[in-house]
């Protein structure tokens, strides 16, 4: 959270400047931007891990095919 989140919240009271909007929307979109990199980084090691474990499977049903 930054400073402005911490001086500024969303009230009937009062109403944000432009600067202010643009700097939380600023900072929601770069918050946006992290999460999706962490869910897209996490969704490749799933990928990966199963397509391991798929080859690993198929490897052992083709020894066990010839033994």
């Amino acid at each position: 959270m930054t400073e402005l989140h911490r001086k500024y919240r969303l009230s009937s009271l009062e109403e944000p400047t432009d600067e202010m909007l643009h700097a939380l929307m600023e900072d929601v979109a770069a918050s946006a931007r992290q999460s999706s990199a962490q869910a897209e980084a996490e969704k490749k090691r799933r990928l990966a891990e199963a397509a391991s474990i798929i080859a690993l499977r198929r490897s052992q049903r083709k020894k066990s095919l010839y033994d």
